[in-house]
């Protein structure tokens, strides 16, 4: 018989990642078979109903492996649905069912699952499938970060100029923050550096800053569900994660810069321009 009494994460690891593909392969079928018969008005349906068909799959495997009510959860769609979106020192998965929602409807090519599982507040593993890549990122605390089981790391680009930097717009269309999303693209992209790039995916994003082929990733207003899988791969791929203005990273702040190394890391810091967004977990004022 296994003895897990030595690991006992090793279990869950290995579960995420199946839960991961099975997930994955759940969103190419609504892709192919759904997209493609639908008027574009019915597609926010199809988006909202292939997520929740996603977190449902997810979370009910997990809770069928591990027993109702041992483990948390913060899954996206939960959240949405007005479940509490608070991180405790109890065993948490944190779940986003399909990352890149957007991209799924145009069927651009950059869709993820991505599940972390934390203990004590402390990441153990992230999984992150990019499911029309069939890409599967993995990576577990101290033990190395894979893509498609083959080790990963991020790229030794010490100099900023020949480096690609990758962020996202965020949903928030109000001029004052797309302004300053702008003008720290534009600080960014003068510096200059190779490329400014995005996915549309910041699970994927992280990802690549992982492979190397990316420097830094950063972006205000994400959430805690989007990044806590692709932290734990930056990490154990070498890179570091740090807030927008240079602090320690914070899973809930909605903001983090994550790069290779802290050279490239400081010098984006020094050009974010940089606006707030409401915690995760922070109550919504009453309007």
């Amino acid at each position: 018989m296994e003895n897990h009494s030595e690991d006992p994460w090793q279990r869950a690891y290995d579960f995420a990642v199946e839960v991961a593909r099975k997930a994955g392969e759940e969103i190419r079928k609504a892709g192919e078979s759904e997209i493609k018969v639908m008027t574009k008005s019915c597609i926010v349906d199809l988006v909202t109903k292939t997520d929740e068909r996603v977190e449902k799959i997810i979370i009910g495997s997990l809770k069928e492996k591990f027993g109702e009510g041992t483990h948390c959860f913060i899954g996206e769609e939960s959240v949405a649905k007005g479940e509490p979106c608070i991180l405790t020192d109890k065993p948490t998965w944190i779940i986003d069912p399909v990352d890149g929602t957007t991209n799924f409807v145009h069927r651009f090519p950059f869709v993820a699952v991505s599940i972390a599982f934390a203990v004590n507040k402390q990441l153990e593993f992230g999984v992150v499938y990019s499911c029309l890549e069939d890409k599967m990122y993995k990576a577990r605390r101290g033990r190395g970060a894979f893509c498609n089981d083959e080790p990963i790391q991020v790229s030794d680009v010490k100099d900023i100029h020949k480096s690609i930097i990758m962020s996202e717009y965020g949903i928030d269309r109000s001029p004052d923050k797309v302004n300053k999303i702008f003008t720290t693209m534009q600080k960014i992209l003068c510096i200059p550096v190779h490329g400014l790039r995005g996915s549309g995916t910041a699970a994927t994003n992280m990802c690549l800053v992982a492979t190397g082929a990316v420097e830094a990733f950063f972006e205000i207003g994400i959430h805690c569900w989007d990044i806590a899988a692709g932290a734990v791969i930056v990490q154990e791929a070498g890179g570091i994660l740090l807030d927008v203005d240079g602090g320690p990273f914070d899973l809930m702040s909605r903001r983090m810069v994550c790069a290779n190394n802290y050279i490239i890391a400081k010098r984006i810091i020094k050009e974010i321009d940089v606006f707030t967004a409401r915690r995760d977990g922070a109550p919504i004022p009453k309007q």
